[in-house]
């Protein structure tokens, strides 16, 4: 009986140092954040486990154990109705708000989900009912695509997705189909799906043969640059939860289907120092000395290195594509994009990433609303229902549909 109490206290202190982090005490609900935080890095364990014993890729068993979490079939409700289909080859998620009869035409919102490219889904329990509450609370149509994910395909493929799915959508007689407005669309995404959404707003600001052009774009904590892991944010939340920095740089290495060996190395700027001839005219596009108040830069400093590795950006040259880093893109790329909104988080490494594209939004002469949350985290969007209820979840989704309510 004695021995057991001691096995039973080991085994409870050994799980309470994996879960216990430390964590800023402006962050909200800290137990609910470690205790999501150990069961997702549990699970990238697991998977990284059998990465290495050869038997499947980690991603795709990362991408199992969340689609084993909670995957929701296509049900409608009298207030929303959902369909599964496919526009011009690419799966979407259709979701669509009761019609009203003052109100023949409906807005309408493209939605691309995060997940590091790689993870998650339109049909995740978590986008399924953040885009059903959509529909609802907008009246709305909302499309949710579903592109093609790492390790199946690489960049840029995930971009010609959203490309195509939504230059379909736009169509005249799909609209119509739909009961969509021409002049009320909006693109909109979170974390990698923010990075889509942003560089899918360039290029169709860009495309002179498109008709009908989107009112908004709303970008929520995006992912906006590889070049510089060093940020004030990249600096402070380094190891805060759901994010960590080293996890974010694998992200991207993956994304572009790179060598894990030059992650160290791209973590303290090795792959844009001073003498990697390719990354010098990029710099000034996310100088964040000048484009980061006082209030973010607090006493942080530039991590720029005078020699580093030059063969990383000769293997990994999409490090440097302005699609794959809507932050990096020319003034002239920038004006003309819809009006915008930002939602960024303090505990957060690319909260830097959102504020940074607000300012050069602004510079362009832009239309931007960046909302700040000071004790959000990244992902918190998606958390507003069992059981992974935070009521910064419900905090962020109410604030994010008011700004579309207000401007769509």
């Amino acid at each position: 009986m004695k021995s057991s109490c001691v096995l039973l206290t080991a085994l409870v202190a050994l799980a309470a140092y994996y879960v216990y982090i430390p964590l800023p005490s402006s962050v909200s609900d800290p137990w609910k954040l470690r205790l999501l935080d150990a069961a997702f890095r549990s699970a990238q364990q697991v998977s990284n486990l059998i990465h290495y014993l050869g038997l499947s890729h980690h991603l795709l068993v990362l991408n199992f154990i969340i689609d084993s979490l909670g995957k929701k079939s296509a049900w409608s409700s009298a207030q929303v109705k959902v369909t599964d289909t496919d526009f011009d080859g690419v799966e979407v998620r259709v979701f669509e708000g009761s019609p009203k009869p003052e109100e023949p035409l409906k807005r309408s919102v493209l939605y691309i989900h995060g997940g590091g490219w790689a993870l998650a889904s339109a049909k995740t329990k978590n986008y399924d009912e953040l885009c059903t509450t959509l529909a609802e609370e907008l009246n709305a149509v909302i499309v949710s695509i579903e592109y093609r994910l790492v390790p199946k395909v690489y960049f840029p493929e995930q971009i010609h997705d959203v490309v195509r799915a939504t230059k379909y959508f736009l169509q005249p007689e799909v609209l119509h189909k739909y009961s969509v407005d021409p002049g009320r669309i909006g693109i909109s995404g979170d974390s990698a799906g923010g990075n889509l959404a942003a560089a899918l707003s360039q290029q169709l600001n860009q495309d002179t043969n498109l008709k009908n052009k989107v009112k908004v774009q709303a970008l929520i904590y995006p992912v906006l640059q590889a070049l510089d892991f060093n940020t004030p944010s990249y600096q402070q939340n380094a190891n805060t939860p759901i994010l960590p920095r080293y996890v974010m740089v694998k992200y991207w290495v993956d994304y572009f289907k790179g060598n894990y060996d030059f992650v160290q190395e791209m973590i303290v700027n090795n792959h844009t120092s001073l003498d990697v001839e390719e990354a010098a005219a990029l710099r000034a596009h996310l100088n964040w000395t000048s484009l980061l108040p006082a209030s973010i830069k607090k006493n942080y400093k530039p991590v720029v290195q005078t020699t580093g590795n030059a063969r990383i950006i000769q293997k990994i040259p999409q490090l440097l594509d302005v699609r794959s880093a809507p932050l990096i893109a020319d003034q002239e790329v920038l004006r003309g994009l819809p009006k915008t909104y930002i939602l960024t988080c303090e505990h957060d490494v690319v909260r830097d990433d959102g504020i940074m594209y607000a300012k050069r939004l602004e510079k362009a002469g832009v239309e931007v609303t960046l909302d700040h949350f000071e004790s959000c985290f990244h992902g918190c969007v998606i958390f507003a229902s069992w059981p992974t209820y935070f009521s910064v979840g419900i905090q962020t989704q109410n604030s994010y549909i008011k700004w579309l309510n207000q401007n769509l």
